[in-house]
């Protein structure tokens, strides 16, 4: 049986350099007072010449780099563990025409990148970056649209057929992001049309469920069953969810009851039995499980053990994010499981929203950053002892 303690596995990639200072970040990123102040003096820091530090410290440890070249390095080094790479272009908060279409066609380059790269098994884009926030609420709150939002919301959908008709031609299995429950109907319904179109051989289009939101296992089993009727492939990618804090806080103002679970148990309930239920119909589907949660990962081998699926089976995908994790990433690429990791990319200054959304869940996921200290000590012990 595979396991997850062994650090000498997890940290194979990393000097002692790399030891400290993931050491130092996850001390830091460890105490919410410390996170709060930095997120707002972040943004100050760059604008006076801390875009060095920055690069140094945090942006190394959770992006690959500030473009597709940049990333080069990173994905060569994954590459030599058997690990994928899926290139994130993670610019956030745009809202020109001019900034989407450029979003568009980056997404399109990482395609084109990924194609001859087999240490690039994923591509992955968000709505967000190709439109606007409020016309995908108005979208999914079936509001009516002026003819100018309607013509915007042709250009959006647009857009996303472009990038999934390209990974079509590419041979290349594309991820849709999940994002906050409000505008997710409008991705949603994009991903299923772009599932219809480009699903019939194989899961390309991936649609995103966020297992601690009370309705997607129930979601989950709803597009497996209308994919059914369709005759196509659905690829999955299960994650718990990113947006927590948003959800409740915008559910308490607004009065409505809170799309998320109540409990952390009823959320890992649920994505084991998402597991259940992709494997149960793996014919069908692609999978990505994308946890960083051992006893979800655990018991995704025991299912796939269960059902005599090869670990490498390429319709199964395990992933984490880069700089996390790699006890749960490293030990299962070793054990022979595919295995990816989300390398998000973007300039400084462009992917600091990201980065202070990773330290902001870093401390508010009860156990992340002590898991990952408490790892990194077991191996900086180990080391020390040799």
């Amino acid at each position: 049986m595979i396991s997850f303690d062994n650090t000498e596995n997890a940290f194979k990639a990393k000097t002692n350099s790399d030891l400290n200072r993931s050491y130092w970040l996850f001390k830091m990123v460890g105490n919410p007072t410390l996170v709060s102040i930095s997120a707002k003096l972040a943004p100050i820091g760059l604008n006076i010449g801390f875009k060095g530090l920055i690069k140094a410290t945090i942006f190394k440890q959770f992006v690959g780099g500030e473009n597709i070249t940049e990333c080069s390095k990173t994905i060569a080094e994954l590459g030599k563990y058997n690990i994928g790479t899926i290139l994130d272009y993670s610019v956030e908060g745009k809202e020109s025409e001019a900034d989407f279409d450029a979003c568009c066609k980056e997404t399109i380059e990482t395609i084109h990148n990924a194609k001859n790269d087999k240490n690039i098994p994923f591509c992955v884009f968000k709505v967000t970056g190709l439109a606007r926030f409020a016309i995908l609420e108005k979208v999914s709150a079936n509001q009516k649209l002026s003819e100018s939002e309607a013509q915007e919301f042709e250009r959006i959908k647009q857009r996303v057929h472009s990038i999934c008709k390209e990974a079509h031609a590419a041979n290349q299995a594309l991820f849709i992001d999940a994002e906050e429950s409000w505008i997710q109907p409008a991705i949603d319904d994009l991903a299923d049309e772009n599932m219809l179109l480009f699903n019939k051989e194989k899961a390309i289009v991936y649609n995103t469920f966020q297992l601690y939101r009370t309705d997607r296992l129930s979601f989950l089993k709803e597009t497996i069953a209308k994919a059914k009727q369709q005759n196509i492939h659905v690829g999955a990618k299960l994650v718990r969810g990113a947006y927590m804090e948003k959800e409740r806080e915008r559910a308490q103002a607004m009065n409505y009851a809170s799309p998320i679970q109540t409990t952390k148990e009823n959320t890992d309930k649920d994505y084991n039995l998402a597991l259940d239920e992709c494997i149960a119909h793996i014919d069908m589907m692609g999978l990505c499980a994308g946890t960083h949660n051992e006893q979800s990962s655990m018991y995704l081998t025991q299912l796939m053990d269960k059902k005599g699926i090869q670990k490498n089976d390429k319709r199964i995908y395990f992933s984490q994010l880069l700089g996390m994790s790699d006890h749960i990433s490293y030990n299962l690429s070793i054990d022979g499981y595919n295995v990816s990791k989300y390398v998000p990319y973007g300039p400084v200054k462009e992917v600091l929203p990201y980065l202070i959304r990773r330290a902001q869940e870093n401390t508010s996921v009860k156990g992340q950053t002590g898991r990952e200290l408490g790892l990194i000590i077991k191996e900086k012990n180990r080391r020390k002892s040799k």
